[in-house]
């Protein structure tokens, strides 16, 4: 199989199935392809039918969706668990996936993906503030319901983490005061192996994109 992506330090939706990819083990192939550069949208447009990352290809098949890949591959990869055992549980799993994959607008535009990059926290406006309180209230359902059997939102690493991980990684760039149990998951992601594995990457990239750059005033010294 072959995954396509795009910059590890600012590519949300390509982390997602990556992690899942290299979390559980399953062989693939890493084609990246930065975004914005003169070349990027026609070689995207050569891998993936809607021209965006992330997209997987297996064979003759493309699947071209971050959580859509994920499923895919958790139905052929069983040992993978993507979602919980129990029927309540995946409910709720799949529920809180679907609501991060088309929500969360307000956080998604004030606050990007920018592995690299650590600022000062400032004060955002309602509809952000309102999209932080929603996830941390998610992770805290997610945890206190379902979590016993382990660090994750539902105990183990599943599609749900895979689909949050991106979301936690704003929480440290942008210095987002949150609860204790929500620091708590945060420091979960950031101590996946795999999770380690795609950091890593990102620091060592060269590209800048601008439109996802803070003043240099704001960052952290």
């Amino acid at each position: 199989m072959q995954l396509i992506i795009a910059n590890k330090n600012y590519s949300s939706w390509s982390m997602r199935p990556w992690l899942f990819l290299t979390q559980h083990g399953i062989p693939f192939e890493e084609i990246r392809i930065p975004l914005y550069t003169p070349e990027s949208e026609a070689r995207l447009r050569q891998y993936s039918p809607s021209g965006l990352v992330p997209a997987l290809l297996d064979a003759h098949l493309a699947v071209w969706d971050s959580l859509a890949i994920c499923e895919y591959l958790a139905e052929i990869y069983p040992h993978s668990h993507g979602w919980p055992a129990d029927r309540a549980a995946r409910a709720v799993a799949r529920a809180v996936s679907a609501e991060i994959h088309s929500g969360f607008t307000a956080l998604r535009s004030s606050l990007t993906m920018n592995l690299k990059a650590r600022y000062r926290w400032q004060q955002c406006d309602a509809a952000v503030m309102q999209d932080i309180a929603r996830i941390e209230a998610i992770w805290a359902l997610c945890r206190n319901n379902y979590g016993q059997q382990g660090p994750w939102l539902f105990g183990e690493f599943s599609i749900a983490d895979a689909m949050f991980a991106p979301v936690a990684t704003r929480f440290v760039t942008y210095s987002v005061p949150v609860s204790a149990q929500s620091r708590t998951y945060v420091d979960t992601v950031y101590a996946l192996p795999a999770f380690q594995h795609w950091y890593d990457a990102a620091l060592r990239e060269t590209e800048v994109i601008s439109r996802y750059e803070l003043s240099d005033r704001e960052r952290l010294a």
